[in-house]
């Protein structure tokens, strides 16, 4: 039999698996794995190298509205060109519903952005922020048919937050149409009363936006959103959890039987508040929501991935730049923290941090690596076994990684839109080489070779994890 591409003399690791064996693509998809599969129009050398399904990282945001004057630093070219060389083959970004405007005209927006706009496929959740009768009623259910599986609401954010009354009702769709509801979740007003607290105080530094999001406004609002889910009894994905106490409402909800799922990110892992305490206005570059905490708190999400309390470990990727008055540096007159575009760039480092310190140190498996960063996205959204994993049938989406490659992360090596790394001067030891999608090469031996037109965008099934679709509760 011949191939168009195989892969030989690499380890090849699944969630649950761990061999050496060629991997044969044909088509698109593999096609075959086993020894001395034959000949190959392209033979690739993977000795020494690992053999990885190619990352999914289910939480980015790209070319999203972000407010007035302020833009974000990646489009789909440059977010999905940093994505593969980060070893991910598959994205999902938001498209966002702004207020008074039409779900499906902004989902039909957004997929104006990414057409022949992307290194490597997407798939696109959805954000409401306008639960109107015509959105929850018609829009809603109808873009689900259509693929839109997934969506996201918010607990916080002017413009976004949503009333309990509101979740339930978007709540209730879900559970009818068998989609999969992310939460963000942080108390609104407790919010807004720590931050004007703060400023009448005169405490607007950039370190004060961690102050203004402590702890028990996340664990709060964790605890709401599964007491509201429950009573719709529909399942939830409680989106980048940064410490152990929301961590622990998600633990509970678990051990009583409820379809509550977690997600951590890197910020959660090697980061903490402290961060935000640059001179001037560096601690800006640190600015997301939830904050990084502190350590006892990163060993809190170190445990919830461990013990697979999280399910999915994502990067929120949500890039500005910082030396632009459009980005993290804010305008002259409006100089509290409050007015700090939330998010950091991370699409790229995602992969090669989490194998770094989880993989590296002994903190996790190979095999737990590749369901955090691949396997268990595809499952929970709904495009596994196409998606997500190394076997006969799938898509040949694929990631040589160098075990043994040490990086220090700068800068100088990211290829996205933001003008800095939050996770600068940090030290791994394991980096992804080349990006395979639907076999064709991406990135090669660390060198762009894919055109930004070869990205295509992936509809998906109702999840696996999600209700099927009866009369509401």
């Amino acid at each position: 039999m011949s191939f168009d591409t195989v892969i030989r003399g690499g380890t090849v690791a699944t969630a649950s698996d761990t061999f050496s064996c060629d991997v044969g693509i044909s088509g698109g998809r593999i096609a075959a794995l086993g020894q001395d599969l034959g000949s190959a129009m392209n033979v690739v050398d993977a000795s020494g190298k690992l053999v990885l399904p190619g990352g999914i990282d289910s939480h980015v945001h790209i070319a999203q509205p972000s407010g007035a004057g302020i833009v974000m630093a990646d489009d789909f070219e440059s977010a999905t060109r940093s994505a593969a060389f980060g070893g991910n083959t598959l994205v999902m970004p938001f498209a966002l519903q702004e207020k008074g405007k039409s779900l499906r005209k902004m989902v039909e927006e957004y997929h104006a952005l990414a057409k022949d706009n992307c290194h490597i496929d997407v798939s696109f959740h959805l954000i409401i922020s306008d639960a109107n009768d015509a959105v929850l009623g018609q829009e809603l259910p109808a873009l689900v048919a259509d693929g839109y599986t997934s969506f996201k609401v918010f607990m916080t954010y002017d413009g976004l937050a949503l009333s309990d009354m509101e979740l339930l009702k978007v709540m209730s769709v879900a559970r009818d149409t068998g989609a999969l509801v992310m939460v963000h979740a942080e108390n609104y007003d407790a919010i807004r009363f720590l931050t004007d607290r703060l400023e009448r105080q005169g405490k607007i530094a950039p370190q004060f936006h961690a102050t203004s999001r402590p702890i028990p406004v996340e664990r709060e609002a964790t605890h709401r959103a599964i007491s509201l889910s429950e009573l719709i009894d529909v399942p939830i994905m409680i989106v980048h959890v940064s410490n152990r106490e929301a961590m622990e409402e998600i633990r509970r909800a678990q051990q009583r039987g409820l379809k509550i799922y977690g997600e951590t990110c890197p910020q959660y892992l090697v980061l903490t508040e402290k961060n935000l305490e640059g001179l001037n206005m560096e601690g800006t570059k640190y600015v997301c929501s939830p904050p990084p905490r502190d350590v006892p708190s990163q060993k809190a999400c170190w445990e919830g991935l461990q013990q697979h309390i999280f399910s999915v470990f994502s990067s929120d990727h949500c890039p500005f730049r910082y030396d632009s008055p459009e980005g993290k540096l804010i305008p002259k007159g409006r100089t509290s923290f409050r007015w700090v575009p939330n998010g950091i760039p991370g699409v790229e480092t995602r992969l090669p941090i989490l194998f770094s310190e989880g993989v590296g140190k002994g903190r996790i498996s190979l095999n737990e690596f590749v369901a955090l960063t691949a396997t268990n996205h595809a499952k929970t959204y709904g495009i596994y076994p196409r998606k997500g994993t190394i076997a006969v049938g799938s898509d040949a989406d694929i990631a040589i990684w160098d075990p043994q490659r040490k990086v220090t992360i700068t800068q100088s090596l990211m290829h996205g839109g933001a003008d800095y790394t939050p996770y600068e001067g940090i030290a791994v030891t394991g980096w992804p080489v080349s990006t395979i999608v639907r076999g064709k090469f991406v990135v090669r031996d660390g060198k762009l070779v894919g055109d930004r037109k070869e990205g295509t965008y992936v509809p998906r099934d109702k999840s696996p994890y999600a209700v099927p679709a009866t009369a509401a509760a």
